[in-house]
């Protein structure tokens, strides 16, 4: 056996999101990719906006020597006091250079926070429909993730929350804008959700972490407001990148950021900096560290997707599909017509539409499509989602 038993097992369990991109790479080669209609992959179409490419211009014209070179495993001074700043004004929390450490995008990020926290068998809780690498993060370090079904709207369920905090808890992870569904966990649910950790907490004598992997957070509709994660729990950190609101997934830029009111808050920034090195990211890439620093707070035009959202609702609305209209994040999530979530995937890939089953997302029933993408990919799809609705349903 040439690769470990550990890895081929998860080689054949592996993302669906994946999967599907793959096979939809080679249909592609085949019949040309304006033929095929692709809603597999959360990759942002939109370029980044015009700020960033002037900064990074400017970056790559910087002759100061060292520009890169190693720096502080946790990244450089001046970024992490803009976005510090920036973190001030959107939290109302007094964070400081010292609770940031600039990691390789929000995954990274995540592998780094589960590193700091977890110690073997301690368990993560999820929340289902979950994007689904959150098994490998908290596997990556010892850790168990157990998952917790959300309501029908994708809303928590505080009483199953409740009912799976164990001893061996140690974070609860939450996704908010969430992928795949789109939803928004509203402020109560929030607070509801700090009390249960608080008291959870002190009775077991250690803290549960809220753990917020947020790189969706500007990306919202209908004038719809995004509670901050620091406000109903001392013991958050946070994890988030600028892959989805600068469109820069590529370049591998997020930070993960410790509440000021965390306890032992500046052993566990320790801890986050230390778990960037030993896990072989040492540090950020240096050229984007010094582009973002002065684009904190700055996104690219997110309205196309906005219009993306409406399109697509129309489109699916008008073929009979039964969804919840998304309240963030670029991704619709509707019950699967006949049930058969991947027959109805393969279905759809007949009509040369490429989406993801939602049970790689754990929920079996639902599929997830993708709408960051051109609207022509979106008007394209309309008859074959019309056809196999019909023929599924």
């Amino acid at each position: 056996m040439s690769v470990s038993a550990k890895i081929r097992a998860a080689i054949e369990n592996s993302s669906w999101i994946r999967r599907m991109f793959e096979e939809g790479a080679e249909l592609k080669a085949r019949l040309g990719a304006d033929q095929v209609y692709d809603f597999s992959l959360g990759n942002p179409h939109l370029e980044p906006p015009p700020g960033f490419k002037e900064e990074l211009a400017a970056a790559v014209a910087e002759t100061a020597p060292g520009l890169h070179s190693y720096m502080p495993n946790a990244g450089l001074v001046s970024t992490r006091e803009a976005l510090a700043g920036h973190l001030r004004e959107l939290h109302g929390l007094p964070f400081t250079a010292q609770d940031l450490v600039l990691t390789c995008g929000a995954a990274g990020g995540l592998n780094v926070i589960l590193k700091a926290i977890l110690d073997p068998g301690d368990e993560v809780v999820i929340f289902a429909p979950f994007f689904p690498e959150y098994f490998f993060y908290a596997d990556n370090h010892g850790g168990l993730a157990v998952v917790v079904e959300t309501d029908e709207a994708f809303q928590p369920d505080l009483a199953r929350v409740e009912a799976a905090l164990t001893p061996r808890t140690r974070a609860v992870l939450l996704n908010s804008p969430n992928n795949p569904t789109g939803a928004i966990y509203p402020g109560a649910a929030l607070a509801e959700l700090g009390r249960l950790l608080a008291e959870h907490s002190r009775r077991r004598g250690r803290p549960v972490y809220l753990v917020a992997d947020e790189p969706y957070r500007r990306l919202v509709y209908d004038g719809a407001e995004l509670p901050s994660i620091f406000a109903p729990y001392d013991d958050t950190i946070l994890a988030t990148s600028f892959s989805k609101d600068l469109s820069i997934p590529g370049e591998r830029l997020g930070y993960v950021a410790v509440s000021p009111r965390a306890a032992g808050r500046a052993e566990v920034a320790g801890a986050l900096v230390l778990a960037n090195r030993i896990l072989g990211f040492v540090n950020a890439p240096a050229l984007m560290q010094r582009v973002v620093a002065r684009l904190a707070g700055v996104s690219a035009d997110l309205a196309p997707y906005a219009h993306n959202r409406d399109l697509l609702a129309h489109v699916l609305r008008e073929a009979g599909y039964d969804f919840h209209l998304p309240q963030g994040a670029f991704y619709f999530f509707p019950k699967a017509p006949g049930g058969d979530d991947v027959a109805f995937v393969q279905r759809l890939k007949e009509e040369r539409i490429l989406g993801v089953p939602g049970r790689g997302f754990g929920r079996a029933g639902y599929f997830r499509l993708a709408f960051c993408v051109h609207p022509r990919v979106i008007e394209g799809a309309a008859p074959g989602f019309a056809r196999a609705g019909q023929a599924m349903g």
